[in-house]
């Protein structure tokens, strides 16, 4: 199948019991911590996805309002974000970069009210 989504890599939540969701991913459901900084907290799953959690002193996540939020990936998120746009998908602020790895993100909310992210994974060099 050549469709625009190729799975699911990413789910994050922004959450007044952090210490509570951090505990549950690590000691309940047994994913490794990745990373920790502040209220953040990161966990990678035996696929490759990733599980992330955020305090409320996180201010970069406050549009994290509707419950977690799922990631999409694609091929270029710069292009599918293009076509959803084309139909109507409103997005929130601009593509994100993680320069490093070429790894690339932007969050848009659906037609339910909820937010949702589009994803591609590192660059290929």
């Amino acid at each position: 199948m050549d469709g625009l989504v190729k799975g699911l890599v990413w789910v994050g939540s922004r959450t007044e019991h952090y210490a509570e969701m951090v505990g549950f991913y690590r000691d309940i459901m047994q994913l490794p911590l990745e990373h920790e900084e502040g209220e953040f907290a990161g966990f990678r799953l035996p696929d490759g996805s990733k599980a992330e959690v955020f305090g409320l002193s996180d201010t970069e996540h406050t549009h994290f309002s509707t419950g977690p939020v799922t990631s999409f990936l694609v091929d270029d998120v710069e292009s599918a974000r293009g076509v959803l746009e084309a139909k109507g998908i409103e997005f929130i602020g601009p593509v994100h970069e993680w320069g490093p790895t070429g790894e690339a993100w932007s969050h848009f909310r659906a037609p339910d009210g909820n937010v949702y992210e589009i994803t591609h994974g590192p660059k290929r060099r």
